[in-house]
């Protein structure tokens, strides 16, 4: 086996914004270190939601890319394993390897870290354990485009990459699109990385895919407008607005000039990239109520509940349909001609929500992102991304 360099080599690290180097190897990050001093302190033991410093860190979207004649291929990783006080068990997260465009051979270790979230007392803690190695053998003999997609929801360290054949840099990628987005567009429900909607509609279209799809993080946080005004990327998507309402972080006076100022931010430097904003898809319990929403762990599954209710929203808060108005709204005003607005519902609504229910009320099953995946990938990338 001949051990690859994972850095000034051949190996390409493609959907990550920033790599840092820590005692055990490389950690990926869909957010630049610049964007990461801005966070909220999450290490106070305290956190609404999902910590950023946990999501941004899954690495949603992020793959290896080689080419290579090997017929094995070991990569040794120390993955953190999120497990939530009184929900199931999460299953351990899920390789992809896929071979000239598909998808060829899957794998996982159980070793890692574990990180333990305890929402209801928002509280957790990680608890240390051991690299593990990821293996994939019987490979076909002949020279390939390899992609190793990591687990969208497992913070995964790499320390070594094996093969049993040189590799060769992977051949210059395509169109760049760059995704922001909620926990739907962070895929952790998905059976595997490349079953997220929008590695779905990535692969479906032929671009390269960045995810910046954040767990109960879509906030239109300015340090993330700046990273993504800094990225090269040739086509942007944002979904904007759940994160917003089931948390109750917003109101109607602020929603608007933020929008604005996230997308003027991008602007500043993505002057004439086509932007195409989208807003949120059906989910009932905040179509016409507001948040917060909340996890109810007396359930017998998971599943999520909205504390507002519809008098609520005299005072301006917001509800799934006041978000999409004031969106398409904004993006008519704006009388920018790359800018672009895709109803949610159009990618997943009535129809959809009754033949796919989502499980915990507000995630999609695996079935339910490939659909959303397929219909992205329709109506971007054959609409304004053409």
């Amino acid at each position: 086996m001949i051990t690859i360099p994972l850095v000034d080599g051949p190996v390409a690290l493609r959907g990550a914004l920033d790599i840092e180097h820590t005692p055990h190897g490389l950690l990926p990050h869909r957010l630049p270190a610049a964007a990461r001093a801005r966070f909220p302190d999450n290490h106070r033991a305290r956190f609404d939601g999902q910590p950023l410093t946990m999501v941004e860190a899954q690495p949603a979207g992020v793959r290896l890319v080689f080419r290579t004649a090997a017929t094995i291929v070991e990569l040794d990783v120390l993955p953190t394993k999120t497990v939530y006080k009184g929900a199931p068990a999460v299953p351990d997260g899920v390789y992809d390897l896929v071979i000239d465009g598909r998808l060829a051979a899957q794998a996982g270790t159980p070793a890692g870290n574990t990180l333990i979230l305890d929402l209801p007392a928002r509280r957790f803690h990680t608890t240390p354990g051991r690299p593990g190695t990821v293996r994939f053998d019987g490979l076909p003999a002949e020279p390939k485009d390899i992609e190793i997609w990591l687990p969208q929801a497992e913070i995964t360290e790499l320390i070594a990459l094996r093969t049993d054949a040189p590799v060769e840099a992977p051949a210059t990628s395509g169109r760049r699109w760059l995704h922001y987005g909620s926990s739907l567009s962070h895929g952790a429900e998905a059976a595997s990385p490349t079953g997220t909607w929008p590695a779905v509609a990535a692969r479906l279209a032929g671009v390269e895919l960045t995810n910046l799809g954040l767990g109960t993080n879509a906030l239109l946080d300015p340090f993330v407008a700046r990273a993504i005004r800094d990225a090269d990327a040739d086509l942007i998507s944002l979904k904007i607005g759940l994160n917003l309402v089931t948390s109750d972080l917003m109101r109607l006076r602020a929603f608007g000039p933020a929008v604005h100022g996230f997308l003027d931010t991008i602007r500043d430097g993505h002057p004439d990239t086509p932007i195409l904003v989208v807003s949120p898809i059906l989910s009932p319990i905040v179509e016409d109520v507001p948040g917060p929403v909340v996890p109810d762990f007396d359930a017998t599954t998971l599943r999520f509940r909205a504390l507002g209710v519809p008098d609520d929203l005299v005072g301006g808060r917001l509800s799934l349909s006041i978000v999409r108005d004031e969106l398409a709204r904004i993006t008519t005003e704006r009388a920018d001609p790359h800018l672009h607005y895709l109803d949610g519902r159009a990618l997943f609504g009535e129809q959809d929500h009754a033949e796919l229910p989502p499980p915990d009320g507000l995630h999609l099953d695996p079935a339910g992102y490939r659909r959303l995946g397929e219909r992205f990938a329709r109506l971007a990338f054959d609409g304004p991304f053409a």
